[in-house]
């Protein structure tokens, strides 16, 4: 199926990127406190922007793609531990057969915890639900690391574009 075989390269090369990310904030000595990092108080700290990131993985995961893993519910308390989470989702990822997905049009009945309910197509599900929280979230984890200080750009949020890389001609 073309929509899972897309959402399964896009979850493979963003988790790299949460990777890569976390990575490069422990290999600037970043301490573990910087996860409770917020840009404002009313937005949800470094850490859980990590958990969240992954859950729409496990959601995409579940909810059409035939599994029954449980969602990130444990805080984590180091950069170590949320690579280490990442890294585990990521061979979830690697191991799942797009073709064992939920047909493109069937239903997925999705309640949010505050009660909201979305009645909508698996395709659709992915589309318009999953993707763009996936991204939401990792775009938050790169913008608090990169306000606390970590020296990173662009092409640490895309690294998975050196693949399409054609030499600069002279």
């Amino acid at each position: 199926m073309a929509y899972a075989r897309s959402a399964l390269t896009i979850f493979h090369d963003m988790l790299g990127t949460l990777d890569r990310l976390l990575r490069k904030a422990e290999e600037a000595d970043m301490a573990d406190n910087v996860l409770a990092a917020k840009l404002t108080d009313d937005m949800f700290p470094l850490e859980l922007q990590i958990r969240v990131a992954i859950n729409q993985v496990l959601l995409a995961l579940n909810q059409v793609g035939g599994l029954a893993v449980s969602l990130e519910e444990a805080t984590y308390h180091s950069l170590a531990q949320a690579r280490e989470r990442v890294a585990v989702v990521r061979a979830l990822v690697e191991r799942a057969n797009g073709d064992d997905w939920a047909a493109a049009d069937s239903t997925v009945d999705l309640t949010l915890p505050n009660g909201v309910r979305f009645l909508m197509s698996s395709e659709e599900d992915i589309r318009d639900w999953i993707m763009p929280n996936f991204y939401f979230h990792i775009t938050m984890v790169y913008a608090l690391l990169r306000n606390a200080g970590l020296a990173i750009g662009k092409m640490d949020f895309i690294p998975h574009m050196d693949r399409y890389k054609v030499p600069v001609a002279e």
